[in-house]
């Protein structure tokens, strides 16, 4: 879809009752395309009424319930939540109806990018060397360790790009074993094996519930060079944990700047799909088009990965639609069915309340919201649902589940083996990730010339009638490949990553 240039009202279906202004419209502005004038100042990004919609007709959105008219509505009013409201209703899952076979590239046509092959065949896209705390009492230690190794200190190792260290505050005073335990140790487990670490370095306390031996052997990883462990108790305490730590670090940099880059093909990318500070144009442009791209890294044998269950809430069944089998379809509604639980009887975006942002930007609900996020993941069949940070194990377009907060979503799907993030924003989202890098996609101009220092792509290319979405789906594979093959992001110009670690943290702290 090419937006046109001149009207200011977007049609994004013909059975849509509603309209969305791509510009600001005024009080009384004549409005050719529903006969009638705009009854109120409207934002860009927001929504009209395309017509008159009666008490508690269902109002519609590409074709897609967003919710009920809580009063009538009339020809120009304004829709957002003041005169719309939620109500959830059945839906036919329809395993698998909407399945159509990949039309693959051939293995020797596939694109290809530059990456570090790694001994266990799979690649990465960056080559740090992690610093890992299994608990938070040992979080301190290990951003001293990184702290060490200065740009200038890592000049004669130009091949490492950095020592990254990914504390985080759980790992003591939680149940064990635990639901909240398990994913903490399969986090760990997932950046301890990532491809994009050369190597590794997994500092404990001593006397935390998450121990050190125990978290290396119940996750099957195994310690060597460039693998190794330390624990604070029996180091020495932590002055002589920093200097013991910044010695092993030291040993590990000279195999790790051995590492090279070659050519390798597109199925090897693994990208996580995230979405944050969404506006109403983010559903027309930048998670379409960042769709678009994913089924062009489908068909090159790569692997998409959709995260943030309460934002497919109300449009589930658009994924179980596309599911390879019902159990694929039926384990994403188990998910679902447990976030409903989990979240009963609060004030939570799965509930229905989207954030300060997004309702700014245009988005009344969770499941308007919703019907945005969920076009990230793109148009081919839902091959796999996943756990949070359980190892991805199938190519093509797959489902990890996981909170909708940004670094939390994020840091389950790099455990799970993504080696890079592509993330759309429409309000601007200042986010970036290591040791996975991050690739910021603007749904519209005005915020992306504002936000030009951290934005990587302008998708609002699409609303000036400059591209269409394959069009930009396909710029955006092109960046996608640049990117993986070391051209920095922005969000790596400007130091992110180092606070994103945010492993997902369930049940009690006692």
């Amino acid at each position: 879809m090419t937006p046109s240039t001149l009207s200011p009202l977007i049609r994004l279906h013909a059975n849509d009752n509603v309209l969305v202004a791509k510009t600001a419209l005024s009080l009384g502005q004549e409005l050719p395309e529903i006969g009638a004038r705009a009854r109120a100042q409207v934002p860009a990004g927001h929504k009209i009424a395309a017509r008159a919609i009666a008490e508690g007709e269902r109002i519609l959105k590409y074709d897609t319930v967003i919710g009920m008219a809580a009063r009538a509505i009339e020809p120009g009013d304004y829709v957002h939540a003041h005169n719309m409201k939620l109500v959830d209703f059945e839906r036919d899952p329809a395993f698998g109806q909407d399945v159509r076979p990949v039309d693959y590239v051939r293995e020797a046509e596939r694109a290809t990018f530059m990456g570090y092959l790694r001994p266990d065949g799979r690649v990465g896209t960056r080559n740090f060397i992690g610093i890992l705390s299994s608990v938070n009492c040992s979080a301190t230690v290990i951003k001293n360790i990184a702290a060490h190794f200065t740009p200038e200190r890592l000049a004669a190792f130009p091949h490492v790009d950095g020592v990254a260290a990914f504390a985080q505050t759980s790992g003591c005073g939680m149940s064990s074993p635990s639901e909240h335990f398990d994913v903490l140790r399969r986090t760990l487990a997932g950046y301890a094996r990532h491809p994009n670490l050369a190597g590794v370095l997994i500092v404990g306390l001593g006397c935390e519930r998450n121990q050190v031996s125990s978290l290396v052997e119940s996750q099957g990883l195994e310690t060597s060079k460039l693998m190794r462990t330390m624990v604070m108790q029996e180091v020495g305490g932590t002055r002589a944990t920093i200097e013991a730590g910044i010695a092993a670090i030291y040993d590990m940099l000279p195999e790790a700047n051995m590492a090279r880059r070659q050519p390798v093909p597109a199925s090897h990318l693994k990208i996580g799909l995230e979405c944050g500070g969404s506006d109403g144009f983010s559903g027309i442009t930048a998670n379409p088009a960042l769709g678009a791209a994913m089924d062009i890294l489908v068909r090159h044998g790569g692997t998409a990965i959709l995260s943030e269950t309460p934002e497919i809430h109300g449009v589930e069944y658009m994924l179980t639609r596309r599911a390879v089998t019902p159990e694929v379809g039926q384990k994403l509604l188990d998910r679902l069915a447990w976030w409903e639980k989990y979240t009963a009887g609060q004030n939570a975006q799965f509930n229905g309340v989207v954030g300060h942002g997004n309702q700014a930007g245009g988005l009344a609900n969770i499941f308007e919201k919703s019907l945005g996020s969920a076009m990230k993941g793109g148009t081919t069949p839902l091959q796999a649902v996943y756990e949070y940070a359980e190892p991805i194990d199938r190519n093509g377009f797959v489902f990890m589940d996981s909170p909708g907060y940004d670094p939390v979503a994020s840091t389950g799907q790099i455990a799970s083996g993504a080696n890079l993030i592509c993330f759309t924003t429409g309000r601007g989202s200042m986010f970036g990730s290591k040791p996975a890098p991050t690739i910021k996609l603007a749904s519209n101009t005005p915020m992306f010339k504002r936000l030009e220092e951290d934005m990587d792509i302008n998708c609002g290319a699409i609303l000036d009638g400059e591209l269409d979405v394959p069009q930009m789906g396909q710029r955006i594979f092109e960046q996608i490949l640049r990117h993986a093959s070391g051209d920095p992001t922005k969000s790596e110009a400007l130091g992110l990553g180092d606070h994103e670690f945010v492993p997902w943290h369930l049940g009690i702290v006692s």
